[in-house]
């Protein structure tokens, strides 16, 4: 038996960048570079954010006459070691795509039956970080089964690489990813860059807290944070114009408390200021990136008021003792939100108080005992951390 140093790769969700929500199919090695290099001027790496992640369509339509995958010369003419290189000289980590299936979702090869041969390719060009999409799966395969060799081939390729499943939450997968050895998985369909979406996404996933933690997160797929409706593909929202700066704050809110991976999916080389200043919000990222990586429970409010899906109540448990609240309103009327400590086990006479500190504006709000009541704007939320005091 060989000896193996322990890897803590997939302990908490990965932060990163992919290339899919934006540019789909129209990606090159130029962009790539492009990204690195605002990663590390920009701030987001110091901000933790670390992979840098090709999609679909990066080889070429057919496999070399010894069952290799090709990288399109066009796109890619130095290769993808050359590339993993001058993103491990910025102090990143690269990432790329395959599929389950014999091909992937845009008709280039598959890693079906090559699960092995593929991983120590992978692991040769320096690859990181393996997203691993459900296309053309062949109906009578079972899927559980191909993400769990995928996975051995993964561990035993010479290198770590996180292993990002992505079978849209099909299969009763809830029931074995965990066991599959994958360190996230995807567990919704596609996002797209409109309101609509992201929360028909987050409400899907509300009462699956139980399914997310250490090695094993829930995926709620990529942010369109800063999208503006910028996409190429028209199912994602090419020329529409996306979401309101609230929105894509409720929907970094949301996946920050809920564990989510985040993988940036904007031009980050166009972002303006909100978007830059939200994705690298150290509050939000520090609740995401807890180290316990605890799901969020709900807390309904006043339902006799109004339907229990418009404007509910997150609270996350953290690893230091102090609470992320989370009181997001995604119906289009402003409400007011009150949050009574008794649904999270504070009692009155306990003697014991909130002390409560506001994620996006860096102020302290004070001591509340019993409950704390805010109106909330329509599509908005506020965010917490609290910290118990006598």
């Amino acid at each position: 038996m060989t000896d193996k140093p322990v890897s803590y790769i997939g302990c908490l969700p990965a932060l990163g960048w992919n290339s899919w929500n934006t540019f789909t199919w129209d990606i090159n090695e130029t962009l790539i570079k492009e990204v690195a290099d605002l990663f590390v001027s920009e701030g987001y790496k110091d901000a933790g954010y670390e992979y840098i992640v090709i999609d679909d369509c990066w080889s070429l339509r057919e496999r070399d006459e010894n069952g290799h995958l090709v990288p399109d010369p066009a796109k890619f003419p130095s290769g993808m070691k050359a590339l993993a290189d001058y993103i491990h000289e910025k102090g990143l980590k690269f990432g790329m795509y395959s599929c389950a299936g014999t091909h992937t979702c845009a008709g280039h090869p598959g890693s079906f039956e090559h699960e092995f041969e593929d991983a120590k390719q992978f692991a040769e060009w320096g690859v990181d970080y393996l997203k691993y999409d459900y296309c053309f799966k062949p109906r009578n395969v079972s899927g559980e089964l191909l993400y769990k060799r995928m996975s051995l081939a993964l561990k035993n390729c010479g290198r770590d690489i996180l292993f990002s499943a992505c079978n849209w939450g099909e299969d009763n997968v809830y029931d074995w990813i965990r066991e599959s050895g994958a360190h996230s998985y995807r567990s919704t369909g596609d996002i797209q860059d409109n309101w609509e979406s992201i929360k028909r996404l987050a409400l899907s996933q509300i009462d699956k807290k139980a399914f997310t933690g250490s090695f094993c997160h829930n995926d709620m797929d990529m942010l369109v944070v800063g999208m503006y409706g910028g996409s190429n593909s028209d199912w994602i929202g090419h020329g529409l114009s996306g979401c309101t700066d609230t929105q894509y704050k409720t929907h970094f809110a949301l996946w920050c408390m809920m564990g989510s991976p985040l993988m940036i999916g904007c031009d980050i080389r166009k972002a303006t200021p909100f978007t830059k200043k939200l994705l690298q919000n150290k509050n939000l990222l520090a609740i995401n990136q807890d180290p316990e990586s605890r799901g969020a429970y709900r807390i309904l409010v006043e339902p006799q008021w109004f339907g229990k899906d418009d404007a509910f109540i997150l609270v996350k448990v953290l690893q230091n003792g102090d609470l992320a609240i989370g009181l997001f309103n995604l119906s289009d009327n402003d409400r007011e939100l009150s949050l009574q400590f008794w649904d999270m086990g504070l009692s009155y006479l306990s003697g014991i108080g909130l002390s409560m500190y506001d994620c996006f504006t860096d102020e302290n709000l004070g001591v509340f005992r019993e409950r704390f009541a805010k109106n909330v704007p329509a599509n908005d939320c506020i965010v917490l951390r609290a910290s118990l005091t006598r």
